[in-house]
């Protein structure tokens, strides 16, 4: 596997062919990757860390089937987007997503967020609450439930223990760059439950994305902000612009056996949300149930998006 990687992860295109088209927006003073199908309201994808668009490839097709707008963005800095010196705190990078939007040609858009794009998702909302209409979150928590996890819940803290180590400068860079990679799919493996394991295919893909030019110092330093930024004006700043309710439909939907973000943290978001709230724990599943069980998530979100409320 490693010398197959190692012949192609020069020539890696993060534009995967599919039943779907690839093109670039402007956003945000910087170009974004997207890749989007069918026609009818706008659905739009984010993905989380160490993935990149191609994680909502299930859900990309039975949207457009099923009568909407699918797009699946790269996050700023990832994939086959712009790679900027700076902007990977949450507010601009929100503001990336409700520039994408806008770029669209569409006035409000529902948002489906996994991992750090559910963070965003959650940020987005808050920020540019006439942009996103509904909001669905996965394998995530409302940022201010995650920074009072992050600071006092110590089951909490140990379970996200690899950002500690996403601190240190270039180290963490090298380390998910050596053997090809490696990491990545070991991040991956251990993240997903044990029924559910990517398969090696889908292993080299996102182990090829993350040696793409500076995919790993981009995908990292929002990850950098998160942590440094605790005690510092900025990240105060940030958690009072949080504390606000949310007047829009949420769907909330946690593996059972995720051990990165734990469902305790994650359900307490709720108390953010003053519009029709739906939990739902998947049993059986770990960190990424969009590509664990991508035929449930969809039947959840297309129930979601179809509903009145």
């Amino acid at each position: 596997m490693t010398t197959e990687l190692g012949t192609t992860a020069a020539s890696f295109d993060p534009r995967i062919e599919g039943p779907w088209t690839h093109r670039e927006v402007a956003a945000n003073g910087a170009r974004f990757h997207i890749a989007e199908a069918g026609e009818g309201p706008l659905v739009l994808l984010v993905h989380g860390w160490p993935q990149f668009w191609w994680t909502w490839r299930h859900q990309l097709t039975a949207l457009a089937a099923a009568g909407y707008r699918a797009v699946a963005v790269d996050l700023r800095g990832v994939g086959g987007s712009d790679r900027t010196p700076r902007g990977y705190d949450p507010s601009n990078m929100a503001l990336d997503l409700t520039g994408v939007i806008r770029s669209l040609g569409v006035s409000q858009a529902a948002v489906v967020g996994h991992d750090w794009g559910g963070f965003l998702g959650w940020t987005a909302a808050a920020m540019r609450p006439r942009l996103v209409g509904r909001l669905a979150v996965l394998s995530s928590a409302h940022p201010r439930r995650l920074r009072r996890a992050l600071l006092t819940d110590r089951r909490q803290i140990g379970a996200a223990e690899h950002l500690l180590g996403l601190q240190r400068p270039w180290l963490p860079e090298r380390q998910l760059a050596a053997d090809n990679a490696a990491m990545v799919g070991e991040y991956l493996t251990a993240w997903s439950a044990p029924a559910h394991r990517p398969e090696e295919k889908e292993l080299l893909t996102y182990r090829q994305a993350m040696l793409l030019s500076n995919s790993r110092h981009c995908s990292i330093e929002p990850f950098r902000w998160l942590m440094r930024s605790m005690g510092r004006p900025d990240g105060f700043q940030f958690s009072r612009r949080m504390n606000r309710q949310l007047h829009l439909p949420v769907l909330h939907l946690h593996g059972e056996l995720d051990p990165v973000l734990l469902e305790r943290t994650a359900l307490g978001s709720a108390e953010y949300v003053d519009a029709p709230y739906r939990w739902q724990l998947l049993p059986g599943v770990g960190h990424y149930p969009q590509e664990e069980a991508p035929e449930e998530v969809t039947s959840l979100l297309l129930e979601w998006l179809q509903a009145t409320e």
